[in-house]
């Protein structure tokens, strides 16, 4: 009888032991980020961040901060740190600067909101609490969810996996995959501090564009006007190059490509300009879009933004918002046709 009793309590204190360590929930997680988000006054993170759309990967630092009730300042570098852009938002607005090229535009927008941001903590919670349908799994050190996006490309990009500490729910990782399940941008955090401090002009326009020059100096004027032309990646049904033409600028050249058929569009590439002075913003009509390598502006027919130097402006009548960002996304990595 000894023994059936203490063979008994034996397996009721390991009962007890597995209950007590037991894996959580995707309710009770759930809540608690719910929780932890609506208790959230600031943050600091810092993430590298890996684009697999092109040819070859590429690679951005980033750094995210966030103060209520809404300041942002969300640093993108590559690897190499001979380019940048932020996007900055505080009482006046939301900023874009590229310190290379001693330039700033200001939008009246309601970004981060109604979209996913895969660096932005609340807006991954966002993700999960929006996600009734979200699949959700316990690893070791992870509380791992899969959810739909709320990208404007959703279509391209409809799936996320988000890992998130279990010490304390903190991000780890985020993978935006396509229809496939391929990874196509890979978000790794570090260094995220929960409550951070900040100085009063922290959100500054002027402030962030002076400290970025430091980083990034000011192209010359006259710097490499020349460039090579790239194409878009992204295949819309119907639709092909129908027209290449090449035109002589003072800035060096412009290329215009016209592609036809079941929809039309024309893509612009030339040399960007230098602004005399970048702390006085240009107010610009659209809202910012993450194209994941640079932050551009975005209207009903256009799409219009500057990577490595080179600007860029895709116009149409006839794509959708979803189309065109898919194929903007597209225009990177080797010269294809």
């Amino acid at each position: 009888m000894k023994n059936k009793f203490w063979l008994l309590l034996a397996g009721v204190m390991i009962l007890f032991v597995l209950a007590a360590c037991g894996a959580k929930s995707q309710e009770t997680v759930v809540k608690d980020l719910d929780e932890n988000l609506s208790k959230l006054k600031s943050y600091k993170a810092n993430a590298k961040m890996t684009l697999q759309m092109g040819s070859e990967p590429q690679v951005y630092e980033v750094e995210i901060w966030h103060k209520e009730p809404s300041y942002y300042r969300v640093n993108l570098k590559n690897a190499e740190k001979d380019q940048s852009q932020m996007i900055l938002r505080n009482d006046e607005g939301v900023f874009v600067l590229t310190p290379a090229l001693n330039k700033s535009f200001r939008f009246q927008s309601s970004w981060p909101q109604n979209s996913s941001q895969a660096y932005l903590y609340e807006s991954l919670v966002q993700d999960i609490l929006e996600d009734k349908e979200a699949k959700y799994t316990e690893t070791e050190k992870h509380y791992v969810f899969e959810t739909k996006t709320r990208y404007q490309n959703s279509q391209m990009l409809p799936h996320q996996e988000i890992k998130l500490n279990k010490k304390d729910l903190t991000p780890a990782s985020v993978k935006v995959m396509d229809t496939d399940r391929n990874a196509l941008v890979t978000v790794e955090f570090s260094d995220v501090e929960f409550g951070a401090s900040f100085d009063d002009d922290d959100f500054d326009m002027k402030k962030n564009m002076t400290a970025s020059q430091l980083e990034v100096p000011v192209m010359a004027s006259g710097e490499d006007k020349q460039f090579a032309v790239k194409y878009p990646l992204a295949e819309i049904p119907g639709v092909k190059l129908a027209d290449e033409q090449v035109m002589n600028t003072e800035n060096g050249k412009r290329v215009v490509l016209t592609f036809d058929g079941e929809k039309s569009y024309t893509l612009v590439q030339e040399k960007a300009s230098i602004m005399e002075d970048g702390t006085y913003p240009v107010s610009i009509s659209g809202n910012p879009i993450d194209l994941g390598f640079t932050i551009g502006a975005q209207t009903e027919s256009s799409i219009r933004w500057t990577h490595q130097g080179v600007e860029y402006l895709l116009a149409s009548s006839e794509l959708t918002p979803d189309e065109m960002v898919m194929v903007a996304k597209s225009v990177q990595g080797d010269v294809v046709k």
